[in-house]
């Protein structure tokens, strides 16, 4: 695409530019907003409550659930006001003077979106089905819409006028991680100078009893890697950057994806794609295992991926890695897990008392699993300087990202 016939003049090609990781929005289950994330994130112990069962999504028993319980930013543009843009919007907010001076000094065509989502407006369609089978129409302000996989990028870059690239990636549990690689690509490419990139998910009854249909919810808190884990809990949040190639807090310093395409459903049993998808990641930065301070782990508490992922870490780093699954305090937010595990990785990089995210569950480590000795580390005796970010995906779909202290 020349400069001349897109209208949208290109920076240099840099394919090895540094990619920063700016600013962060965040809301989920442990609250809204960086500072109320952090204190309850980093204050969580065994018995840390922040999963409530409900059964407002699911036919049989109540399950425990990452829900979201206040009130949320509205959106006022026809035929997006959808809970999931909703979510978005909270996420987004403090990040909005940042984005304005953004646009002050490189104009909206400089600006992309790039937002991961596997849920779109499906709670409000599930709604408005209901409705129609009542009274024979939809409500009056329902759209189509909103259900689109697009809708949440579609809605961003309209309301904050943006005319860059404006994409959602819909690639199940790895979205928002892959939201942020396709974020690094599209600044060292030159297409553009900033970017508003990561995931959102709410809960919605296809979500619930689809993933009940497989036997893999639990009634429950689930407990990653323990002998006694169960099934996966499920939950909804965003989690947001601003991506650019200026100096920031923290570095994105590689990425790694893969897709071992073993199964629609279950992940590889050895985990082959998971292990090539760290190395890829290691690589891209040009680090050494051994220099990785923390790991948070995709940590579903299923048989399988828990399984999987302890054989591929092993191999990876070895025994001694510190690393955390924090599913067991968010729930699983599916398409906004890797955006979301990534701020919580980017808060604990900036600490300087070394607190990792914390790994709750019942401390009993299947001994069937390689030995990861400090798994559920409450800290490092150092600042952390270094973490990685696993997300796995149905259909074998894989993803890491590395960050970088500056």
């Amino acid at each position: 695409m020349s400069q001349q016939n897109s209208g949208m003049p290109l920076s240099p090609v840099c394919l090895n530019a540094p990619v920063y990781l700016n600013a962060a929005g965040i809301i989920c289950s442990l609250g809204s907003g960086l500072d109320e994330v952090a204190a309850n994130l980093f204050a969580a112990t065994a018995d840390s409550a922040y999963l409530r069962p409900s059964d407002r999504y699911s036919t049989a028993l109540p399950l425990p659930l990452g829900i979201i319980d206040r009130p949320l930013a509205p959106v006022s543009m026809a035929g997006e006001n959808s809970r999931n843009n909703r979510v978005l919007s909270t996420a987004l907010e403090p990040l909005l003077p940042d984005i304005e001076s953004l646009k002050a000094r490189f104009g909206g065509r400089r600006i992309a979106v790039v937002i991961g989502t596997s849920t779109s407006g499906i709670a409000d369609g599930e709604t408005a089905m209901n409705y129609y089978r009542a009274n024979g129409a939809f409500p009056g302000d329902y759209a189509y819409g909103m259900q689109e996989i697009s809708s949440p990028s579609r809605y961003l870059a309209s309301w904050l006028g943006l005319r860059g690239p404006a994409f959602s990636v819909s690639s199940a549990c790895t979205s928002g991680a892959k939201a942020l690689a396709s974020a690094a690509r599209l600044l060292r490419l030159g297409v553009c100078d900033a970017v508003i990139a990561g995931g959102v998910d709410t809960l919605c009854r296809m979500t619930i009893e689809g993933f009940s249909s497989l036997a893999v919810t639990t009634t429950s808190i689930c407990n990653p890697f323990s002998v006694n884990r169960n099934g996966i809990n499920i939950g909804e949040g965003a989690g947001l950057f601003i991506l650019s190639r200026e100096p920031g807090p923290v570095r994105l310093a590689g990425v790694g994806e893969t897709s071992d395409a073993h199964h629609i459903s279950a992940p590889h049993p050895e985990g082959l794609g998971a292990e090539s998808a760290m190395r890829q990641a290691l690589h891209q930065a040009e680090m050494r295992p051994e220099q990785i301070d923390y790991l948070n782990f995709h940590g579903t508490a299923t048989e399988q991926n828990d399984k999987m992922e302890a054989m591929a870490v092993h191999r990876v780093f070895g025994s001694e890695l510190a690393c955390s699954s924090t599913k067991s305090l968010t729930g699983h937010t599916l398409a906004a897990a890797g955006a979301i595990e990534a701020v919580f990785c980017w808060l604990a990089l900036q600490r300087s008392d070394g607190r990792l995210p914390p790994h709750r569950w019942d401390g009993s480590y299947d001994p069937a699993l390689p030995v990861l000795t400090n798994i559920a580390l409450p800290a490092l005796a150092w600042r952390m300087k270094t973490a990685m970010s696993n997300s796995f995906a149905f259909g074998g779909n894989n993803a890491s990202l590395l960050m970088v202290a500056e």
